[in-house]
């Protein structure tokens, strides 16, 4: 037993092996780690030696420092010993200190005089006046008084609050710009994200409709285009040339030809060997007007690009090429006709000029008008359905008699319009055609019926405003009980006022237009009025311009007063259309002028004012029928001078001679007088038989004075 529990040697030795090899390992481990403490030690000591270096150059750095402040000092130690005295010489003293004190000005005076004495008894004996010895009392200091005092700190206050009141302002500003930054920023990256938004449009749209290169076809039709740049020229204004609008009429004719009558050869029996001819060069026909539209017309169209009409050839070719109307121009002209050479002759293949419905559908609307078109498409879907069924198999279907257009026309109106009477459908197929036709029907009827309420609301629209004021301005001057001669003048205005201008109020259309319009308006009705009114001829034009900008325009009635003699003149008047005249006399009824369209009057009292007595109206003016005139307030005619002095001057002196023209101004003493006795009663006239005394008393006087006259030439004698 003890031999088997034994173990061989070379066991032994394995067991002891084994041991070691962990006790290797350990070792490593601790060798390692050895070596990282070594490194870490040799980091911390480079840490040190750059922090002692650190410290060294800063050591170096303050000594530095030190050496150049002591040189500073050394110089202005030097410095100091220049500016001392010489020798026998005593230095004045430095100022004192302010200190606060409660002593008076005279006090204050007092001791500096005699600081002031003492001063100059010690520089006579050569002696320092700060010097301590019993001899010399120290210098009194300036004394400052309490208000001087609080005016200091005030200012000092004043001065800091300033100093905040900028700091702040640059704060504020500083603020703002950076606001600003931000905003011009945020709109960059904005407008970036835009350009790549429309880039990215772009793209996609490139991808569903490619770019179409068309440079041989520019060769090819080179000398077309130059002979028509001679004939229509290089561009074209879509909105204002007329041959374009004309030639527009032609494009609305195919493109009605191809969509009307394609959908009917398709649905009715309309092809034959002696109707194909005529059918082949119909659509020949409506081919070329689409090509000369494409080739000729649309690339010479202008555009407006950021504000500017484009008006080079190049540009507008350009433009047109790169839009989505030319892409689908192109699809729509591709001749799949070519087609019913293998196969069969149908309208089938001209499909395609269908696509020209979104640029054309302005023009159909204006040229037949939808609702026909959709009759038309609904009488060809009842011929097919009719055919699909058979013809004549049951009584709602198409019985084969009559022209089937036309037939199949009228039971499209009488179905969609929902007049009724039509035969019952008696298939499944029939009942669901028709219920479908009559919700279309009904769909149809409501917008018709709704767009032509829109049509004829949009037409009398200013004339419902017109009723509508006039009937408001009735119905108040019943609740205030307004005679009738009165209303009765009221409602001719109204009626003769929309029946000469069509509005009651011009300006409030103008009010609308850019003012460049307005101008435009005012200087091809007044300007030459204007112009010919010796008041302001040599005005400047600018200013005349600016005048004719601020002309109201009223309505008068047969016989109403412009201007009555005595008033105020306020304005000035310009005859538009109809006459009026001027009057005088008992009950005026001599007539001394008549005025008519272009005359003015009433200028000069624009240029007088009230304390020369001449604004006020010399004439009575009166309205011979209706008459329209354009009125100018002085106030308006003030502020436009302010602008131009030299005409202001040229009014003025025009002013003095028209008025010496036309009469001197009434005496200002003889209206002083008269406003003296304004408060008092006229004096009443001497009754006829005072009057009568009173001369058979101024007869005796005169007879007594004559006897006594004799008598005295008597006893001369």
């Amino acid at each position: 037993l003890n031999l088997q529990q034994e173990t061989p040697p070379e066991k032994k030795e394995e067991k002891e092996d084994q041991p070691t090899k962990e006790e290797e390992k350990k070792e490593e481990e601790k060798k390692e780690e050895e070596k990282k403490k070594e490194e870490k030690k040799k980091e911390e000591k480079k840490e040190e030696e750059k922090k002692e270096e650190e410290k060294k150059e800063e050591e170096k750095k303050k000594e530095e420092k030190k050496e150049e402040e002591k040189k500073e000092e050394e110089k202005k130690k030097e410095e100091k010993k220049e500016e001392e005295p010489k020798t026998g010489e005593i230095e004045e003293a430095p100022p004192p200190p302010v200190v606060y004190s409660r002593y008076t000005d005279d006090t204050i005076r007092f001791l500096a005089k005699k600081l002031k004495e003492r001063t100059e008894i010690l520089k006579e004996k050569a002696i320092d006046p700060y010097a301590t010895s019993p001899e010399v009392t120290p210098p009194v200091t300036p004394i400052l008084r309490k208000d001087d005092y609080i005016r200091l700190k005030e200012e000092e206050r004043i001065a800091k609050e300033e100093a905040e009141k900028k700091k702040a302002e640059e704060a504020a500003k500083k603020a703002e710009e950076k606001k600003k930054k931000d905003e011009e920023k945020r709109l960059e990256a904005e407008k970036k994200a835009e350009e790549e938004r429309l880039a990215e449009e772009a793209k996609k749209k490139e991808r569903i409709l490619p770019q179409i290169s068309c440079s041989c076809f520019d060769v090819l039709f080179h000398p077309v285009e130059e002979k028509m740049d001679v004939i229509l020229g290089t561009t074209i204004d879509p909105f204002t040339d007329r041959r374009y609008i004309s030639w527009l009429s032609f494009v609305a004719l195919a493109y009605n030809y191809n969509v009307w009558f394609c959908s009917a050869r398709l649905a009715f029996p309309y092809h034959s060997e002696t109707a194909n001819r005529y059918w082949i060069f119909l659509d020949i026909l409506s081919d070329i007007v689409n090509i000369i539209d494409i080739i000729v017309w649309q690339p010479r169209l202008q555009f407006v690009k950021a504000g500017d009409i484009i008006k080079d050839r190049a540009l507008t070719k350009l433009h047109y090429r790169k839009s989505h109307q030319f892409k689908t121009d192109i699809i729509s002209i591709l001749p799949f006709d070519l087609l019913c050479l293998y196969f069969e002759f149908s309208s089938f293949y001209r499909l395609n000029r269908f696509i020209r419905v979104v640029i054309d559908l302005r023009v159909v609307a204006r040229t037949t008008g939808y609702l026909l078109f959709m009759l038309h498409l609904n009488a060809c879907a009842y011929y097919v359905a009719s055919v699909h069924q058979g013809l004549a198999t049951t009584t709602w279907v198409y019985d084969g008699n009559g022209t089937a257009y036309l037939r199949c026309y009228y039971f499209a109106v009488r179905s969609l319009i929902n007049i009724g009477g039509l035969p019952e459908p008696v298939t499944t197929f029939e009942i669901s055609f028709q219920m479908a036709n009559f919700f279309i029907g009904v769909f149809v009827f409501s917008s018709l019926i709704g767009q032509m309420r829109d049509v004829i609301g949009a037409a009398t629209a200013a004339q419902t405003y017109f009723r509508a004021s006039m009937d408001g301005c009735v119905s108040y001057m019943n609740t205030y009980t307004i005679p009738k001669l009165v209303q009765n003048r009221v409602r001719t205005w109204y009626n003769y006022t929309w029946a000469a201008q069509g509005m009651l109020d011009e300006s409030e259309l103008l009010d609308k237009m850019p003012l460049v319009m307005r101008i435009a308006i005012a200087v091809d009705i007044n300007l030459a009025t204007f112009q010919k009114i010796a008041l302001f001829q040599g005005c400047d034009q600018q200013m005349l311009v600016d005048m004719l900008l601020r002309l109201k325009s009223i309505i008068y009635l047969p016989g109403d007063f412009v201007v009555k003699k005595g008033d105020i003149g306020k304005e000035m008047y310009i005859i538009k259309s109809g006459a009026v005249q001027v009057v005088g006399g008992p009950d005026n009824s001599i007539v001394f002028v008549t005025l008519k369209a272009g005359s003015v009057f009433g200028e000069i009292s624009l240029l007088q004012s009230a304390k020369d007595g001449g604004n006020r109206r010399t004439a009575n003016v009166k309205a011979h029928g209706f008459a329209n005139l354009f009125v100018l307030e002085k106030k308006d005619l003030f502020d436009i001078l302010v602008h131009y002095p030299e005409s202001e001057k040229v009014l003025a002196r025009k002013g003095r001679k028209l008025v010496k023209a036309k009469g001197a101004v009434p005496a200002k003493g003889n209206e002083e007088k008269q406003k003296g006795l304004a408060l008092f009663a006229p004096k009443p006239p001497t009754p006829k038989l005072l009057r009568a005394f009173a001369n058979i008393k101024k007869l005796k006087v005169n007879v007594m004075w004559g006897i006594q006259t004799s008598a005295g030439s008597s006893k001369v004698l």
